[in-house]
């Protein structure tokens, strides 16, 4: 976790911003209510049932240790119910940040190698889906992701469970865990099946590797928005590639500075990133563990990028455009942004 600053004088007008997220984990949106819950459903696992004691917990040393701690609480997710159970709370924090629409990365391989029947599993999450949005008017959709430390295996599978059983809020495939010792072009092969069979390719990639990374992932893996994108800013050739092509960024500070990607947060290359013109979006990526939420992070941008109202609003729709979103509710979504920014302004 970081240290916490003192808010933001924009910070009324950031909880208010009808706001997308492209870039946050299912299990790693658990709130500590939510973990403590089911930790003490399944009380042989060593995370604690405090929430209070989940702060300490949650405080990272380095990259590797914050997979560890993240995959204690995936084992925590066992059964159709704790998969229902996590993804309408998660949807339930979001409506309180005004998110009207949310990619949500699902890893379906974490769940059903620990033994939860696959059908009953797309049953709970489109089950979370649907009562989500009539209920909360959040609009979700899913991103599949391979847990690339379980390698070929996890890769095969989770393009299976995709592709086969593709749920109806399914509209991306990606790739996330560690990136050093784990070569994107391996997995190839499973993202030219799941790109195949229409769905849009967002790997994680240059978070604690260099650019070689990213151009893997869009070279091998066709990649189409690039998870936190953390080292681009070293090659400008690559750069300069991303603003071209509108390749964005999904870029998540705090989660940076958590697992120590980036050692100190006044040297985000997101100020960089945006200098050379690369579509940027702000993201949360694991909120409860980082201590921070989707609030927080434009917060957080607003200090490191300058940013007013209107700069606020144009990230907010930096987000709406990197979407997969259908084009109509694109529209919509961008012009709730417009609305409530004008209202705002005229006091």
């Amino acid at each position: 976790m970081t240290d916490q600053q003192p808010p933001h004088p924009l910070q009324p007008f950031i909880a208010g911003l009808p706001k997308a997220e492209l870039h946050v984990h299912h299990v790693g949106s658990a709130s500590p209510r939510i973990v403590a819950e089911l930790a003490a459903r399944h009380p042989d696992s060593k995370v604690p049932t405090d929430p209070e004691a989940l702060a300490d917990y949650f405080t990272f040393t380095d990259f590797a240790h914050f997979i560890e701690v993240y995959l204690s609480v995936v084992d925590l997710v066992r059964t159709p119910q704790d998969v229902r159970l996590l993804t309408y709370e998660v949807a339930r924090d979001m409506a309180r940040q005004n998110i009207r629409y949310a990619e949500l990365t699902i890893t379906p391989f974490s769940s059903t190698r620990r033994g939860i029947d696959e059908v009953a599993f797309m049953d709970a999450i489109e089950d979370a889906r649907k009562a989500a949005e009539a209920e909360l008017g959040v609009v979700l959709r899913w991103c599949f992701d391979i847990p690339g430390e379980a390698g070929l295996e996890a890769a095969a599978e989770t393009a299976r469970l995709a592709v086969d059983l593709r749920p109806e809020g399914l509209v991306s495939f990606g790739l996330g865990g560690p990136e050093v010792g784990v070569p994107r072009p391996q997995f190839k092969p499973y993202f030219d099946r799941a790109i195949a069979a229409g769905l849009h390719s967002v790997p994680h990639a240059g978070e604690t590797t260099g650019p070689q990374t990213i151009w893997d992932a869009l070279n091998d893996l066709g990649a189409e928005r690039v998870g936190h994108g953390t080292s681009a800013t070293k090659d400008p050739r690559l750069l300069a590639h991303l603003a071209e092509h509108r390749i964005a960024l999904e870029v998540c500070p705090t989660s940076n500075i958590a697992t120590r990607a980036v050692t100190d947060l006044n040297e985000h290359p997101v100020k960089e990133m945006m200098a050379a013109g690369v579509l940027v979006t702000i993201n949360s990526d694991d909120p409860p563990m980082f201590g921070s939420d989707l609030n927080n992070e434009y917060a957080v941008a607003a200090r490191l990028l300058e940013l007013d109202e209107l700069g606020l609003a144009a990230l907010a729709k930096n987000a709406v455009e990197a979407s997969f979103l259908d084009p109509a509710g694109k529209s919509l979504l961008a012009a709730e942004i417009d609305t409530y920014t004008r209202a705002w302004l005229r006091g």
